[in-house]
């Protein structure tokens, strides 16, 4: 485990979210095992046992997750550890898909020095859960050869690190089924640039430290706009928000 970070409150109310009332011993165990966390799990609340995530405050995207998911389908882009496609789970989706060409590896050896074989917390929950999640490796961009559509995609923290977002949003619309939605989160811009359809250009590391894979930031108008050049027709803006100075948005595309 690293000791550099620490789990926030609002990360653990986030986490709290997906109770897991795992031994003490496995739980310190599990946590200690992974050399990196990016979500944070409440693996035993009573003993205090989370892991260490190294995202920061989550709590803006709860007001946009669907907490009635029965017989509903879900697939989760950019999974990473997992926690979202694991909530989808424990609420009820019949069906959750999750998925990761795993680049973070690149940016976790960057920006925090540590090195990961991929996928490695994410399995280590699966286990714990006994869950039916289903885990792929492979590209967003590789989703266009699915043949399935999901009720609920969730693509969050994903879309301002793509070379491509308008072709990104594209291969996501085919996935969407016809009266499903897409909730995404990604990186805003300023106040004031948040009221025009702009798209910033981020320089290398310039937004986060030893961190050259976040290239843009969007406005509302902006994603609006890509949402119906990629064949969406509508977008509902839910968040916009500043977390540690960074701003973040949150919408839903319909199709």
């Amino acid at each position: 485990m690293r000791d550099d970070v620490v789990v926030t409150d609002a990360e653990r109310r986030v986490a709290d979210m997906l109770p897991m009332q795992v031994d003490a011993g496995l739980a310190r165990r599990t946590a200690d095992a992974i050399p990196f966390w990016f979500h944070t799990f409440a693996l035993n609340r009573a003993a205090g046992i989370y892991t260490p995530g190294a995202a920061r405050d989550h709590r803006y995207r709860l007001a946009s997750l669907p907490r009635q998911l029965d017989g509903r389908s879900v697939l989760d882009v950019g999974t990473f550890d997992g926690f979202y496609a694991f909530l989808a789970e424990h609420d009820g989706a019949s069906r959750v898909v999750a998925v990761d060409n795993e680049q973070y590896r690149l940016w976790v050896a960057a920006r925090w020095g540590v090195k990961l074989a991929g996928g490695e917390g994410f399995r280590a929950i699966h286990k714990l859960l006994g869950s039916t999640v289903e885990y792929r490796r492979i590209d967003a961009f590789s989703l266009a050869d699915l043949d399935e559509t999901f009720d609920v995609i969730y693509c969050f923290g994903l879309l301002h690190r793509v070379e491509n977002p308008l072709g990104l949003l594209r291969v996501l619309r085919t996935r969407t089924a016809r009266r499903g939605s897409l909730l995404l989160e990604t990186y805003g811009t300023t106040e004031d640039d948040a009221r025009a359809p702009s798209i910033t250009v981020a320089a290398p590391g310039g937004i986060y430290a030893r961190d050259a894979f976040v290239y843009w930031g969007f406005g509302f108008p902006a994603l609006e706009r890509l949402a119906v050049i990629a064949g969406f027709s509508a977008a509902v803006a839910i968040a916009q928000v500043e977390v540690d100075g960074h701003p973040r948005i949150v919408c839903r595309l319909d199709p």
